[in-house]
C-alpha cells in the first residue's frame, strides 16, 4: 500500500526472553506480535533503525537481523528511502485459545488417566522409589564396552535392520539367562527393547482392545497397570497377600497376566513354587500369556535370585527384563523373552514406532555380558544393596517400631505397614514436612503402607532420614 498515510508508530516493550532465546530472535518475536495483533496495521512505516533500535534497547545490527527475517517471512517490506513498512495484513484472531481441548483418541485419555503425578520438591532426604544409584553403575566397563564399538565398523546393515536387535547380543542375553536365571531361551525368542515399560506397551497394543480382559496383581507397578489399561480393556485386580498373588481369585479368563513373581512390586514378596504351577496351570486352560517382569531379579542380596517362572513354560510364560537398575538409567537397554510365534508379530509391528533398539547400547551390553563383566558388578553391587538394606531395617526397628518394615530378598526399596490408621497421604505429607520424602505403597487413598528406596543413600543419610520421622 505505497499510498497509504505514514503514521507515528508506538513502539512496544521487548517481550519476556523465552528459554534458550537469541536476542535477534526475542526482537523479531516482539515486532511479528506488533503486526499479527493489529499493533501496527498494514502499511504503516516503521521508524528509522536507529530509532527503533533505541526504543527497543538493542543495537541496530540485532535489529537489522531481526527486521531481515520478518521481511523473509513476509511481514515487512523494505522499501528503499520511503523505509520499511509493514506488508502482512491483520492477522489477529483474538486471544490464543490456551484452553481449548485438544482432539485426543480415547487411547490417549486414558493413557495420561493412568499416570501418577510427581509432586517433586526439595528434601533433606529422600526416600521416593526410582532414584538412579551412581554407585552401582560400572562406568569403567560400560565405557570401554561403548568405546569399543563405536571403534569399530559394528554399524552393518544387517544389524540396523534386525527389528529384534543384534544377534550377537541376543545370544549373549540367551545364555546369561539360560544359565545364570534358569530360563529356556533361544536367541530367536529374544527383543532387545529400551526397557520394560515400552515392551508392555508393544504387548499391550498387540494382544488387548476394548471387549478383552487383562489381569494384574494389586498393588501393583502403576505404569503396567497404565499400559494395560489405556488399551481399552477391562483390567481385573487381582489380589497380593503375604505370599504373593493368590491364584484362587483370578477371573476365567483373560488375555494376558501381569506379575511380579521374583520380587512382588510393591510387597517384595517372592512368590513360592506352587503358586507359580497354579498360575500356569491357570494360564493353560485360559489361554492367557502370563507377562513375568523380572525388574529386580538380579538385584537379589540375600542369596542367589530364584529361577524365573518363564523356565517352566517357556510357551505360556513371557519374560521382561531391564538393566535400568542392574546398570544404569542411561543405558535403556531391556529385553523382552517370548515364543518365536510372538517375536514375529513384535518384528512386524516394532517398525510402525521405533523400527529398532539402541544398536550401540545393545552391542555394548552383548559385550559385557559375554565377558563376564556383568555377573562381577553384581557380585559388588548387591554387597552394598546388603549393608544398605540392614541399615534401614535396623533404623526403623530402633526408631520406629510400629512403623513395620518387611525385610526385602531384592530391589531397592521396602515396603513398610503403617501404624493404626494413618494412610499412606498421611505419612507422605507428615515426612515432608520433616524434610524426608516416601513414595505412597499404592494409588488409592485407602492404602495404608510406603515404600522408602535405600539403594541411592548412603548409610549415614539413612539414618537421618528414618531420626528426621520421629
Amino acid at each position: 500500500m505505497a499510498g497509504a498515510r505514514v503514521r507515528t508508530l508506538s513502539v512496544p516493550d521487548l517481550l519476556p526472553e523465552q528459554l534458550g532465546e537469541t536476542l535477534h530472535a526475542r526482537v523479531a518475536r516482539t515486532l511479528r506480535l506488533a503486526v499479527t495483533q493489529g499493533y501496527w496495521p498494514e502499511g504503516s512505516r516503521l521508524p528509522g533503525h536507529r530509532v527503533l533500535a533505541a526504543q527497543l534497547g538493542v543495537s541496530r545490527n540485532t535489529l537489522v537481523d531481526a527486521l531481515e527475517q520478518l521481511q523473509t517471512e513476509g511481514y515487512v517490506t523494505a522499501q528503499g528511502r520511503s523505509g520499511t513498512r509493514v506488508s502482512a495484513p491483520l492477522q489477529s484472531a483474538g486471544p490464543e485459545p490456551h484452553s481449548a481441548p485438544l482432539p485426543l483418541s480415547a487411547w490417549a485419555a486414558r493413557a495420561l488417566a493412568g499416570q501418577e503425578q510427581d509432586v517433586g520438591g526439595d528434601f533433606a532426604v529422600d526416600f521416593r522409589v526410582g532414584q538412579p544409584v551412581p554407585e552401582l553403575y560400572p562406568e569403567a566397563a560400560w565405557m570401554q564396552a561403548l568405546a569399543r564399538r563405536a571403534g569399530r565398523s559394528s554399524a552393518e546393515s544387517h544389524v540396523l535392520r534386525d527389528p529384534l536387535g543384534p544377534l550377537e547380543t541376543r545370544r549373549a542375553l540367551a545364555a546369561y539367562l539360560n544359565a545364570e536365571r534358569g530360563a529356556r531361551v533361544t536367541p530367536g525368542m529374544v527383543m532387545l527393547t529400551g526397557g520394560t515399560q515400552s515392551a508392555l506397551d508393544a504387548l499391550a497394543r498387540v494382544f488387548l482392545e476394548p471387549g478383552r480382559t487383562a489381569a494384574i496383581e494389586a498393588p501393583t507397578y502403576p505404569g503396567a497397570w497404565a499400559a494395560l489399561a489405556a488399551t481399552g480393556a477391562q483390567v481385573v485386580d487381582v489380589p497380593v497377600d503375604p505370599l504373593g498373588l493368590d491364584p484362587a481369585a483370578l477371573p476365567e479368563r483373560a488375555t494376558l497376566l501381569y506379575i511380579t513373581p521374583g520380587c512382588q512390586y510393591p510387597t517384595t514378596v517372592t512368590l513360592p513354587f506352587a503358586r507359580q504351577r497354579a498360575l500356569i496351570d491357570w494360564a493353560e486352560h485360559s489361554g492367557a500369556f502370563i507377562l513375568e517382569d523380572d525388574y529386580a531379579a538380579d538385584l537379589h542380596h540375600t542369596g542367589r535370585p530364584p529361577a524365573v517362572m518363564q523356565g517352566l513354560a517357556p510357551h505360556r510364560v513371557l519374560l521382561l527384563g531391564s538393566f535400568s537398575k542392574s546398570l544404569a538409567p542411561v543405558t535403556r537397554s531391556g529385553f523382552l523373552v517370548a515364543p518365536e510365534s510372538v517375536t514375529r508379530v513384535l518384528a512386524g509391528t516394532r517398525p510402525l514406532t521405533d523400527r529398532v533398539p539402541g544398536v550401540l547400547d545393545a552391542l555394548a551390553l552383548g559385550d559385557i555380558l559375554a565377558s563376564g563383566a556383568y555377573g562381577r558388578h553384581l557380585r559388588r553391587a548387591r554387597q552394598t544393596l546388603r549393608h544398605r538394606h540392614e541399615v534401614l531395617i535396623d533404623a526403623l526397628g530402633a526408631a520406629l517400631p510400629e512403623w513395620h518394615a518387611t525385610p526385602a530378598r531384592a530391589g531397592l526399596h521396602v515396603y513398610v505397614s503403617l501404624p493404626g490408621k494413618m494412610t499412606s497421604a498421611e505419612a507422605v505429607a507428615y515426612a515432608a514436612g520433616r524434610g524426608v520424602a516416601l513414595s505412597p505403597a499404592g494409588t488409592t487413598v485407602r492404602s495404608h503402607a510406603v515404600l522408602m528406596a535405600f539403594g541411592h543413600l548412603e548409610p549415614h543419610l539413612i539414618r537421618e532420614g528414618v531420626a528426621r520421622l520421629l
